[in-house]
């Protein structure tokens, strides 16, 4: 987000990057992921599980071309054939069409931190933008550690 090189730091990521055949630009959040399958927030912020840290891979804006331009649903599309071959260093993110009150309440009871709700045919737009939301569960660790300070 704000051109920090971090390839000494997520070695499981670059490696699984640089099988990727084409020249990408994915959106991608970095996590920890618990034994579980949760992003563990504080894990990651402490430097300590680095080596096995994943991209959440959820966007793709550069596939060879610019296609930040092309509706959401078909840059999905793209990055799941672009990372068809992917192991676990770089996951992709799945969307799910319908009731977003049944998600969001999925969400809350799997104890993630919340969800992000996009319009499948915006374009993309960097920062905030009108065509997506984010929703966060207020008493998830996301929530506490901004209103704590701990963040």
């Amino acid at each position: 987000m704000n051109g920090n090189d971090w390839t000494k730091r997520y070695p499981r990521i670059v490696k699984e990057a640089a099988l990727l055949r084409e020249p990408l630009i994915i959106d991608a959040e970095v996590v920890h992921l618990s034994a579980d399958g949760i992003p563990d927030f504080d894990a990651l912020h402490s430097s300590k599980v680095d080596e096995k840290a994943v991209a959440l891979a959820f966007d793709l804006l550069f596939s060879g071309d610019d296609i930040r331009r092309q509706p959401l649903i078909e840059r999905k599309k793209a990055l799941q054939w672009a990372l068809r071959k992917a192991r676990d260093g770089i996951q992709y993110v799945e969307h799910t069409e319908g009731d977003g009150a049944k998600m969001f309440a999925a969400v809350c009871k799997r104890g993630l931190e919340g969800i992000v709700s996009k319009r499948l045919m915006s374009v993309y737009k960097s920062g905030p933008s009108k065509a997506w939301i984010k929703v966060k569960i207020p008493k998830s660790a996301a929530a506490t550690r901004k209103t704590d300070g701990t963040f």
